[in-house]
């Protein structure tokens, strides 16, 4: 008889699940591709779309999709006009602004197309970036990880388990100094000591949500911390932190779900990169190849 593969690891599946989770849509051929010059930076819904033709002057259709308006031909004159169609948007219900801007790209790695309020990325299916640090301390006991109990009243994930430190990277700025950032500002973490994070790839995935389409790309970070040095809640984003052992966090993200959905791709990269899921474990380069689905 021909040899063949062993059967997938049934464990593995639970973890599995929270990546079909991320990615739920299969094409999103159904969309509309949205354009700035020859580059497509999204897709957009048929409501949206058609709320988009009441602006004739900033964008235009045509059998590829809709684009943003040819004569905005600076990144500063695209900020602008989609700035003022994103405010009428939400105006009429059809997006929530947040605020914060982010950093228009047809790749993670291309240059700035524009920027746009991040409440609006998902509307338009632009890709949005942020970063995630495993804060970790070795004991004599083995390996554990800070975890982050999320505010109640956030609107996404409130009360759920969050990394020691995340946050979308605002417009201007890159992974590495919004790190810094975001751990002084979560978790009380001196820059010094924020900076020593090592950054070990990124997760990505492809959400259909009641926003729009999420295409987010979360670059990952190891941080060793000090056994002393205690995280503490500095602005409101994070009611408290707790020290857990590595293999409570492995059956929690398992066998429940408590922990922030994408958050559950970043530590089963962990899981997988420190040993903790064995990545030559039948099944298991498929639950590695499952996490990065951005191009």
């Amino acid at each position: 008889m021909p040899p063949t593969d062993p059967p997938p690891d049934p464990a593995l599946a639970r973890f599995e699940r929270h990546i079909q989770a991320c990615n739920n849509i299969a094409s999103p051929a159904h969309l509309l591709r949205f354009r700035i010059g020859e580059a497509q930076v999204g897709w957009v819904g048929g409501d949206l779309a058609r709320a988009l033709a009441f602006y004739p002057r900033d964008f235009h259709f045509d059998h590829q999709g809709v684009a943003l308006a040819g004569r905005l031909r600076a990144p500063g004159a695209r900020s602008h006009a989609l700035a003022e169609v994103a405010k009428g948007l939400a105006g009429r219900g059809h997006l929530a602004l947040r605020g914060e801007l982010f950093d228009i790209r047809a790749t993670p790695e291309g240059p700035v197309l524009a920027q746009l309020d991040r409440g609006a990325m998902p509307a338009f299916g632009a890709i949005s970036q942020g970063v995630h640090v495993n804060g970790f301390v070795r004991r004599a006991e083995g390996l554990h990880l800070w975890v982050g109990f999320r505010s109640r009243h956030k609107s996404v994930a409130p009360g759920q388990i969050d990394n020691v430190v995340a946050g979308g990277i605002p417009a201007g700025l890159s992974a590495a100094e919004t790190l810094v950032k975001e751990a002084a500002e979560e978790a009380s973490i001196p820059p010094e000591v924020a900076a020593r994070a090592q950054p070990v790839g990124r997760v990505s995935y492809v959400m259909a949500t009641p926003e729009g389409l999420r295409r987010d790309v979360l670059h990952c970070h190891d941080l060793e911390l000090p056994d002393g040095l205690v995280p503490r809640p500095h602005d409101e984003e994070v009611e408290r932190f707790e020290l857990w052992p590595a293999q409570r966090l492995l059956a929690e993200v398992r066998d429940r779900d408590q922990v922030k959905f994408n958050v559950n791709l970043v530590l089963i990269d962990f899981f997988l990169r420190h040993g903790l899921i064995d990545a030559a474990a039948p099944g298991a380069e498929f639950l590695r190849a499952g996490l990065d689905q951005v191009a």
